[in-house]
C-alpha cells in the first residue's frame, strides 16, 4: 500500500525553512511526492515534527 500524501490543501510555505505549514514538506518534496519511493515518503513524514518545531520557534 502506498503512503498517502499528507497534504491538507493549506499550501503556504515558510520563507525561512521552505516548509509548507500545512503538511511540513518542501516545495520540491510536494512536487516529487508521486515519484518517490514509500521509503522516502516515510522519511519525510518522520521529519514533520522537527520541521514544525523549527518553523514555530520551539526547535
Amino acid at each position: 500500500m502506498s503512503v498517502k500524501s499528507p497534504c491538507i490543501e493549506l499550501c503556504k510555505f515558510d520563507g525561512k525553512t521552505g516548509a509548507c505549514i500545512g503538511c511540513w514538506r518542501t516545495r520540491e518534496e510536494c512536487r516529487q511526492w508521486k515519484k518517490m519511493t514509500d521509503h522516502r515518503r516515510h522519511q519525510i513524514l518522520g521529519e514533520r515534527t522537527r520541521r514544525q518545531a523549527k518553523v514555530l520557534g520551539s526547535g
